[in-house]
């Protein structure tokens, strides 16, 4: 149904591209950045929902 509609349409073909190569352009650009990160600085990040909950407890005078 709709494949008839898109026939009408001039440059439909162009979107499928677009759309493939922003998919791949966001994925490169990310592998990078995540190559090229601070070792230090995702190390923290990921242990930062930990640490979190036991400055919070630790805070408030529960236990260690």
């Amino acid at each position: 149904m709709f494949k008839y509609y898109f026939e009408q349409v001039n440059g439909v073909a162009i979107w499928p591209i677009i759309s493939l190569s922003i998919f791949f352009i966001f994925f490169v650009v990310l592998l990078i950045w995540v190559l090229r990160a601070d070792k230090g600085f995702i190390r923290k990040m990921a242990d930062m929902p930990l640490t979190e909950g036991y400055q919070e407890v630790q805070e408030k005078g529960g236990q260690s």
